[in-house]
């Protein structure tokens, strides 16, 4: 019995490793990846619903007591807006237009997830399989814009918040090479920031709707500098806060 137990428990763990995926690391856009004569595609995610999350407070009881105590926070929150946002697509192609590149916009909303895998593993391979798009728009590469996740952030532990409320935004950009579905450009984005002034100000908290909007900001110009020739420290948007 003992010997069956030990043989399905390192058939469990070799599972569990093969099915395991190793996160993307970044990969830094060259110039040789908007060059002359590339007709690049750019393309959003559909925006998340801006709420609020409390990381930590893991079990069912307290995420309720959780969300309890920051009911007020959260309806403010799902008044907010995006703001400028959604014009993130225009403001890349006025970018690569200007070095060159042919670009075409696409209006709808990528649904990511709906694609299939690539099948395939390696540095730089895209998990997705996005060649379709190179006939369907007849483009090159393609420009990806994902959001995630947007409004306020506040840690727990179980029903113990360990943190203040904090502005935020996560997502990642990405270039895809159509021709071998590889990344000519990979940036995970993610910001936090506090509130430069008491956060606890219902019902309008202007402190933290401050905060939202300017992490909302720093994530958009994060994924705009690479492309607009400005110098950026980390392949990594920083974590900012107060």
């Amino acid at each position: 019995m003992k010997t069956h137990l030990t043989v399905l428990t390192v058939a469990l763990v070799i599972f569990i490793s093969g099915c395991a995926t190793a996160p993307q690391t970044p990969v830094a856009l060259s110039n040789s990846a908007i060059a002359n004569n590339q007709r690049i595609g750019i393309a959003m995610t559909a925006l998340p619903k801006i709420d609020t999350q409390f990381p930590g407070a893991d079990c069912l009881l307290c995420l309720a007591a959780a969300s309890i105590a920051n009911s007020s926070l959260t309806k403010h929150t799902q008044t907010l807006t995006y703001d400028t946002l959604p014009t993130v697509k225009e403001q890349l192609a006025v970018l690569l237009k200007k070095k060159g590149a042919d670009v075409f916009v696409i209006d709808e909303a990528l649904n990511v997830k709906d694609l299939k895998s690539s099948g395939t593993k390696g540095d730089k391979v895209a998990i997705k399989d996005f060649s379709s798009f190179k006939q369907k728009y007849n483009i090159n590469k393609l420009l990806v814009i994902e959001i995630n996740s947007l409004g306020f952030v506040r840690t727990y532990a179980s029903y113990i918040p360990t943190s203040d409320p904090k502005g935020t935004l996560q997502g990642v950009g990405y270039m895809v090479n159509l021709a071998d579905n590889t990344y000519d450009w990979y940036l995970p984005v993610s910001v936090t920031k506090s509130a430069e002034s008491n956060w606890d100000e219902p019902t309008a908290f202007p402190g933290l709707t401050n905060a939202y909007f300017q992490a909302m900001e720093i994530g958009k110009d994060s994924f705009l500098s690479p492309f607009s020739g400005n110098v950026i420290t980390s392949t990594i948007a920083p974590t900012v806060t107060k």
